[in-house]
Formats: structure tokens, sequence, C-alpha cells
């Protein structure tokens, strides 16, 4: 057991030490065991959760979930700490710097009179900051690590800011036909990496088309199996209700059953 003075409120700077402290001699095993790589999955899916928490517009949650992201953020500053890196100062010094120097209309001379201004100045700074030479080096830069819609929607509004985009929707819109028939031949060919290619370029357009129209596809997507779900769990309530498995019935038979379901869900919408 290691000794702390227990507290009835504390600060960042006991967070810090508390993870000090779990690390350290007399710590918890597990807690010393673990490596960036080791809970890199974590920081994700505890990012996720605070996204679930804003969905829900739950601000206990959100308090709560904000406050397992900041552990993650404490736990890795901690091991790099411990190889003499950085510490968490670190971090906070790095960030207000980076707010300051891409905010010169706040902290500098710079005049701005839109939003579009501001984050025009901010590509531009950034694009300084991180020495990128090439329009090339900003779409690289995106993380490969986001979900691929995500990614696919971010690459695709740093082109156009280069002048690789469509002239408009409609132009985007008509994209997704031309990629739907090379899809089509290519299921045809039955190549199965042709497939893959096409299909990937399919949802790529659709990507773009959404952009255009104001439309955030990765929530677009979410939103689309969220009402998949609902409709599914109808679907299986109306089949069990007459004592049958979904699996044993036809999926011509599922389809009335669904539909049913979407009719039910519509009228309690209405």
């Amino acid at each position: 057991m290691v000794e702390y003075q227990q507290k009835d409120k504390y600060t960042i700077d006991d967070l810090i030490d508390i993870v000090r402290l779990l690390r350290g001699d007399g710590g918890c095993p597990w807690d010393m065991e673990q490596t960036h790589q080791s809970i890199r999955q974590d920081f994700l899916e505890e990012t996720c959760e605070v996204l679930e928490a804003i969905d829900l517009n739950d601000t206990e949650l959100l308090r709560e979930e904000l406050g397992d992201v900041l552990l993650q953020v404490v736990f890795h500053c901690r091991i790099e700490e411990e190889n003499n890196s950085f510490k968490f100062d670190d971090i906070c010094d790095g960030i207000c710097k980076k707010l300051i120097v891409r905010h010169p209309h706040v902290f500098g001379e710079v005049t701005v009179n839109s939003t579009g201004e501001v984050l025009k100045n901010w590509d531009n700074i950034k694009m300084e900051t991180k020495h990128q030479s090439t329009y090339t080096e900003t779409l690289e830069s995106v993380a490969k690590s986001l979900p691929a819609l995500m990614r696919a929607q971010k690459v695709g509004k740093r082109a156009m800011r280069a002048g690789m985009d469509f002239r408009n929707a409609d132009d985007a819109i008509a994209c997704i036909s031309a990629e739907k028939a090379e899809f089509d031949e290519a299921v045809e060919s039955g190549d199965k990496s042709c497939i893959e290619e096409e299909i990937g370029d399919l949802l790529f357009s659709c990507v773009n088309a959404a952009r255009h129209l104001g439309i955030d596809a990765e929530l677009a997507l979410k939103n689309s199996t969220d009402k998949f779900i609902r409709r599914f769990s109808v679907t299986e309530k109306l089949v069990r209700a007459e004592n049958t498995d979904m699996k044993t019935l036809p999926i011509e038979e599922l389809d009335v059953y669904w539909n049913k379901a979407k009719n039910i869900i519509s009228e309690e919408s209405d």
C-alpha cells in the first residue's frame, strides 16, 4: 500500500500524481505493465464513449467520460516521462503555443471578417508550422487511423482547398452513377480485387457527394445503421410473436415482416 493523502476535491495535479503512484514501486501490477501499444484501443474506446455521451446529451455522463479520456492522456504522458521524453507540462505548453500561433486574429495583429477567413488563415499557418510545402502533404497528413468515411471526407475537403474538386453537388452526385456502372462491370468480371477497388471508389464518390451537400458521411451511416437495428428489432418481435425463429424463414417472408416493421415505426413517429 502506498502512502497517499485522500481529499474531498482533487485537481489535475492529483491525477498526475495518482498515475505516477500506480505505475511506481508498490503500485498496481496491471498499470505497471502497460505500454502505449497495449492501451491504444482503450483510448479509442474512451473517446467513442465521450461521443456517445454527447449524442445522448447526458451532461453527467459526459463529465465522467471526459475524465476517462483525460486519464488516457495522463497515462500515456507518464510512460513518456518515465522514458525522459516529455512531461504533462510540455503537453500543455505545446498546445497553448499552437493555439496562440493559429489565432493571430485574437493574439496578434491579423484582422478577419468571417469564419471563412479564420479557417483560411488556420490552414496556411498549419501548413507552415508543419513544414508542409505541397497540397499532397496535407492530404497525406490525415490520420490513417481515422474511420474510413471520416478520413475520406477530410481528404476530399483538403483536396477542395487545392482546387481539386467537383464544380457542384450535381457533378458529385453524377459521379456516383459512373462509379456504380464500373462496380457493376467488376462484379460481372468476378475479379475480387477489382470488385474491392470499385466498391471503394463507389463509397468514396458517395462521401464526396455528401460533403457537397453538407452532410457528414460518418454520421449519416451511423444513423442508417441505428435505423436498421430499430427495424430489425421490430421485425424480430413480429416474427417471435408467431413463435417462429427468424433464421428458419426465407428472405421473401422476412421482407414481409420487415415492411410491416417499417410501417409500425413510421406510424409511431407520426
